[in-house]
């Protein structure tokens, strides 16, 4: 075979030498010219057809040599357009721009490096439509021409295909004001000519044919009446709704045109998915009812079809909130496209969000559907995320601003308490019943204390700790918890780090984990705690949290109970959640701990499985600062002298109950007492120079202005002014303000008679 084309090649090649000669032109040329002078007049056309033939045979070659050259044709080519008036291009069939001419790089712009459609798209919204239109139709008959209206005006496009992989494209602006009339009646484009009052005052044949008759409103022509230009609506034709693009253009006289073309997906595509077989979008071809037809490979993975057709889309998704073949069938009838639907895979396993958007497509009268998915899971995981970010904050809110309420409620109860039983003796029968109310007070100011730990707004003591030192101290405790019949193991790494916490916080913390592991099993059974170094190389994503890389301790406690329902897992750090009965449980255990540790700068996550038992696992952050030794409290009771007192105590307390607490145990320890129900009474009050407090006890949070803030204008004029402040949050509430409010204390709520009384004459400096 090779000896046979040789020769072919070799003779080929000789007469490309030879049309590539200058000689040839000019031999071309002699015919020509020597045709015309010759007498014998049969003799002389069949020379000129010569030289003609010789001619042609030239401009083709240099035509197909300049369209070989991808930057841009030869002599030939460019002399035949360059000085066209209209914008021409030369594009190879995958959007190069070969070439163009004056005129459009006038009109469009010099830059080389762009394709045809990002040139074209500054001036046609919908330009890859009309490339995709324009371009198969002339691949299939060698020239296709269409007329494009848009907001900068007219424009007639034609395309002439040169070759197999080349098109010669020549847009031409056509400046002339709208049409009307009789002229468009001549336009193969749908339009309508519409008066200031909403009437349709015309419309051309092309649209009559569309809708099947004249009306005369825009209600009667569309079905959802189209707002701005550039839109897509459905049009009411005689079969049916049509989707269609709308492009408005205002005329004279108040008049609006309406120019109508049809959407991408109203396209006849032959074979369309066979040539996107790898396109990065996930596409499939359904039926009307659902049943898939085509799909290219990035669809197959999504939806883990194989290569045969023929399954139902019903099968594969769900998550629709109505009949999937409701929105199907609406698609078909050309309502509800391109309006993307969230979906999720029926796939066993793995949970895959979809987001699908449907297109119609008309072939032959037959209709289908064009399912363009694209995977949504990285999406819905962020949005749950967000929405479980989003409620336990809520719930955080909730819970500090109940705590709140519940405090200055217990702190009524409690110091009326402690004032009753200062009028009685212990062995009054009385005293006793005063004695149980004033536990139970502290067993309520324990549980809101709780509450404060979820919303991670209590007191913390931070210190440096070893958690094995930790765990140590708390086994004799934990033990007598779990009892007997079950077997509770701890293991350590040697060489664990330490962390900067609250020892009695994170005892608090086991102690609630190692209850709920001791309720889980029934019977026997086994506890674990192990603590170990964790390093992070790079970020732990789960549970839709992000643990940011580092160095961590890991504490963890696995029982062999009856482990938590799948449908349980994220609900058991919410605060009253429990699977406990009624009376069992408060549901506040593990939202505790899961408080404690946020506010420790810590992650908390729980492992479940019915019938394999749990796992809860927390990091810490490691801590390698220098240690600060704590400063050691005073005692909260000791005896105080009860002597009088010459001073006089501003109190500003918004909680009547609490304030009138308050106001009768300083006045029974011998203090004068100017109360104020509001900083505002409280300014108002200090305004008289003639006066004199010697300290203030004033609530943080208060109605108008708080507590730091109505005291730091005091000061203006009384700058050495003592203050007290008492609060049912925590004091990480006067943080951002300590520093601007020296001399001052802070008292949280609930507080006794005695805590009262010992803060305030310490502030005075009567040291009791």
């Amino acid at each position: 075979m090779a000896q046979i084309l040789e020769p072919e090649m070799e003779a080929g090649g000789r007469i490309a030498r030879l049309l590539a000669s200058p000689y040839f032109g000019w031999s071309a040329a002699f015919v020509l010219l020597l045709g015309v002078f010759i007498p014998d007049e049969r003799l002389s056309i069949i020379t000129v057809a010569f030289g003609a033939a010789l001619a042609a045979l030239l401009l083709f070659r240099r035509v197909k040599d300049g369209l070989g050259n991808s930057s841009r044709p030869a002599g030939d080519i460019n002399t035949l357009i360059a000085h066209d008036d209209r914008p021409v291009f030369v594009v190879r069939s995958n959007g190069e721009v070969l070439y163009k001419n004056a005129k459009a790089a006038e009109k469009f712009g010099r830059q080389s490096r762009d394709g045809f459609e990002q040139v074209l798209e500054k001036d046609f919204s919908n330009a890859a439509a009309i490339i995709f239109r324009l371009q198969a139709k002339a691949s299939r008959q060698n020239a296709s021409r269409e007329d494009v209206v848009t907001r900068s005006g007219r424009y007639r496009i034609s395309v002439h295909r040169l070759q197999d992989d080349a098109f010669l494209w020549a847009i031409e602006e056509n400046d002339l004001p709208p049409q009307t009339g009789r002229v468009s009646e001549r336009i193969s484009m749908p339009m309508a000519t519409v008066g200031s009052s909403g009437a349709i005052l015309f419309m051309n044949a092309a649209l009559r044919n569309l809708v099947g008759s004249r009306v005369k409103t825009l209600e009667h022509l569309f079905v959802d009446v189209p707002e701005a230009s550039r839109t897509t609506t459905s049009l009411s034709g005689q079969d049916g709704a049509i989707q269609v693009h709308v492009t408005i253009i205002e005329g004279l006289g108040g008049r609006t045109e309406y120019y109508l073309s049809p959407v991408d997906d109203e396209v006849k595509p032959a074979a369309a998915l066979e040539e996107l077989e790898d396109f990065p979008v996930a596409l499939v071809r359904l039926s009307p009812d659902g049943v898939t037809q085509q799909a290219n490979r990035l669809a197959r993975d999504l939806l883990s079809l194989d290569n045969r057709s023929g399954d139902n889309l019903a099968e594969l998704v769900d998550g629709l909130g109505r009949p999937l073949t409701d929105w199907l069938t609406e698609a078909a009838e050309g309502k509800s496209l391109h309006k993307p639907e969230v979906l999720r895979t029926t796939r066993v396993g793995d949970e895959i969000y979809l987001q699908v958007s449907l297109g119609r497509v008309i072939d032959n009268g037959q209709v289908s559907l064009i399912a363009m998915i694209n995977d949504a899971t990285e999406l819905k995981t962020l949005e749950a995320q967000f929405v479980q970010s989003q409620k336990m904050q809520a719930i955080g809110q909730l819970a500090g601003g109940v705590a709140h309420d519940f405090n200055n409620l217990l702190t009524a109860i409690s110091g009326h308490c402690d004032l009753l039983m200062l009028r009685y003796d212990p062995d009054d029968p009385d005293y006793a019943d005063l004695d149980q109310i004033n536990q139970n007070a502290n067993r309520a100011a324990s549980l809101v204390g709780q509450l404060l730990a979820f919303s991670r707004k209590q007191n913390l003591q931070l210190e440096v700790l070893d958690m094995r030192d930790t765990l140590a101290d708390l086994t004799h405790l934990l033990n007598r918890l779990v009892g007997a019949q079950i077997n509770l193991t701890l293991s350590h790494d040697p060489k664990l780090m330490s962390v900067h916490a609250d020892r009695r916080q994170i005892e608090q913390v086991i102690m609630n984990l190692v209850v709920n592991a001791r309720d889980a099993i029934d019977g026997t059974g086994d506890i674990l705690i192990e603590t170990r170094n964790a390093k992070l190389q790079g970020d732990l994503e789960r549970d839709r949290v992000v643990v940011p890389r580092g160095d961590y301790v890991l504490v963890k406690v696995t029982d062999s109970g009856a482990g938590i329902a799948k449908d349980k897992v994220n609900k058991v750090f919410e605060p009253f959640f429990t699977t406990k009965k009624t009376g069992e449980g408060t549901g506040l255990g593990l939202s505790t701990a899961y408080g404690i540790v946020k506010q420790s700068g810590g992650f908390i996550f729980v492992d479940s499985e019915i019938g394999k038992g749990t796992v809860f696992s927390i990091y810490f952050p490691t801590f390698d600062r220098p240690v600060v030794v704590p400063t050691v409290a005073p005692e909260e009771n000791v005896e105080v002298d009860f002597g009088p007192i010459n001073a006089v105590v501003l109190l500003v307390e918004d909680e009547a109950p609490v304030r009138a607490f308050a106001s009768r145990a300083l006045k029974m320890r011998g203090f004068d007492v100017i109360e104020a129900d509001s900083a505002e009474d409280a300014l108002e009050t200090l305004k008289d120079p003639a006066i004199e407090v010697d300290l203030v006890v004033s609530d943080v949070v208060m109605p108008g202005l708080d507590g730091p803030s109505w005291v730091k204008i005091a000061r203006e004029t009384r700058p050495d002014l003592k203050v007290v402040f008492v609060s049912g949050y925590a004091e990480d509430h006067l943080t951002k303000d300590k520093d601007q409010l020296p001399n001052s204390v802070f008292l949280p709520k609930p507080f006794s008679l005695n805590q009262l009384t010992n803060v305030v004459r310490g502030q005075l400096g009567d040291a009791a």
